[in-house]
Formats: structure tokens, C-alpha cells, sequence
């Protein structure tokens, strides 16, 4: 069975959003869950979340940014071509409820997996303060989409082309100092998710985190995703991919998450050099 890419968008210079025909993923998809790619019977599975999906079309739309081989080579895909595999939804589904005060933060592509978030608080009755950033103004992704399921909405820019300059724990610091929080929901680059978690613990505010670990099976059989969590060993497929970021050993977390950096990089500089006009043989 393969899955036939319906439209293609290009968000930013390395973000891509693409809609997928996938009936059995769409009318079973919520917040939270990802599901599994493989483009091709040669390809690599890699683990992607689930932005949004439409269980009347039958389609799930998936964001992703340009950075291993397999990325790339997705991105080099047109609507109307297809992909051999696409399996899920995968990990648990988020089901904090209705705890009140709701803060979220988002970097980078992690904003596209936070809109999700959004809409589920939101639509539960929570108070929802959503603060995203990106390096610059070019790589803030989804804010029109994002105003509309949030309370209060905050960028913030690392050199300062667009919203606050700074980085997103800037405004997260400010809030917490003025407001309570019940709950602060991270997801985006791990250093990122850590400082958060650091930076709310003190304040005894209950901390979610999406974790994007390396996957090879996502059915908990192989261990390349565990994780450190409250000193017990889980699996971030089938455990996660949300953890309490109190409880996370950031640096184990960390250390493995390179292990597979140099053969990443060969995989992607060979891409690069065999396949510079998006043509893949």
C-alpha cells in the first residue's frame, strides 16, 4: 500500500507542509501522536507528528524540516507523489484536561507540533498563553494559525527581525513571574525543552515535554529511544512522547540523542551531492 502526497507547501526556506491521504491514521490521529515514514523499500523509518489531520477527507498533514538524508528526500517529493509507509498514530495521545492557566512553548519546527496543543486546550475549556520562536522572522512558522487557538500569543526572534528578540524562556520567565501557571507544555530543540524545564521546576509549575528521540521500530522492542525518566527506563514510542521534564535525565537524554550524528551527516552530505536538483534514483 503506498500513500499518495495530496498538496505540498513551502512554509520557509527548510519547512515544508505536506497532506497525506491516510484514512485509517486520519479517523484515529490525536494531539500528541506521530506517526512513522518510510518513502521507500531502501529508505530509513523516521518518526514525524502529527499536525493535523481530517477523518471526513481522510488525510493527516505532516511539517517537517530539511535536515538528514531522509528529510531532504521528502522534501524533493511533488503532490501526487507517493510514500511506501506511513504508520501510526503512534504514542500516547495528550490528555492533561482542564487544569486552567496553560502555558506553551514552541521552537523552531516544534512550532508546528505545539498548533495541535493548542487546539486541545483550547477547546477544553484552558487558558492558553503560546509562546514561539525561531532564529529569525523568516522561521516563525504557523502565528495566524496558532492566534486562533490561543489567548494570548508571543514571538520571539533570536536577532530581534520580528516579535521580541531574545529567546522563548525570556517571556516565559516574565509570565511566571506576574501570573500562576498550571501547567507549561515544551516542545522543539532538546537544549531548548531542558532550559525550560530547569527554569520551571523552582517554581513548582507541572512541565510536559515532547520528545523527539531517535526511533527505529516505535513498537518499544528495539530501545534505540529510551529515556531516563524519575530513574526508570521508557520507551519515548510507546511510553511518550510526552514526559514530565522535571523527571527527565537531560544529559543521558542529551548524549544519546548523538549518537548517530556522523553517520547522519554522511547520509545527508552524500544526498547532497548525488541529488542537488531533487531527483532521486
Amino acid at each position: 500500500m503506498s500513500y499518495k502526497i495530496l498538496e505540498k507547501v513551502k512554509l520557509n526556506q527548510v519547512i515544508w507542509k505536506v497532506i497525506i491521504q491516510a484514512p485509517q491514521v486520519a479517523g484515529n490521529a490525536k494531539a500528541g501522536q506521530f506517526v512513522i515514514i518510510k518513502i521507500d523499500e531502501q529508505g530509513e523509518r523516521i518518526p514525524l507528528t502529527i499536525n493535523d489531520s481530517d477523518p471526513e477527507k481522510g488525510t493527516v498533514t505532516i511539517i517537517f524540516q530539511e535536515a538528514g538524508a531522509t528529510t531532504k528526500r521528502l522534501g524533493c517529493l511533488n503532490a501526487g507523489d507517493s510514500i511506501s509507509d506511513l504508520l501510526g498514530p503512534l504514542g500516547k495521545a495528550t490528555d492533561f484536561g482542564k487544569t486552567g492557566t496553560v502555558v506553551l512553548v514552541a521552537g523552531g519546527v516544534g512550532i508546528a507540533e505545539i498548533l495541535p496543543i493548542a487546539k486541545y486546550a483550547r477547546s477544553i475549556g484552558n487558558n492558553v498563553i503560546t509562546i514561539i520562536g525561531g532564529r529569525t522572522k523568516e522561521l516563525v512558522i504557523l502565528e495566524s494559525e496558532l492566534k486562533k487557538h490561543s489567548d494570548e500569543l508571543i514571538v520571539t526572534t533570536d536577532d530581534g527581525s520580528y516579535g521580541i528578540k531574545g529567546l522563548v524562556i525570556d517571556p516565559l520567565r516574565e509570565i511566571m513571574s506576574k501570573k500562576e501557571i498550571n501547567l507549561c507544555y515544551c516542545v522543539g530543540p532538546d537544549i531548548m525543552m531542558k532550559a525550560v524545564s530547569q527554569a520551571t521546576k523552582p517554581c513548582g509549575i507541572k512541565t510536559l515535554v515532547s520528545l523527539d528521540a531517535n526511533m527505529v521500530d516505535a513498537t518499544g522492542m528495539c530501545g534505540t529511544c529510551r529515556v531516563i525518566v524519575g530513574g526508570e527506563t521508557k520507551f519515548v514510542c510507546v511510553d511518550g512522547p510526552e514526559f514530565d521534564g522535571h523527571l527527565v535525565e537531560w544529559d543521558l537524554f542529551l548524549k544519546r540523542q548523538k549518537r548517530f550524528a556522523a553517520e547522519e551527516k554522511q547520509a545527508a552530505e552524500h544526498f547532497n551531492s548525488k541529488h542537488k536538483n531533487c531527483i532521486y534514483k
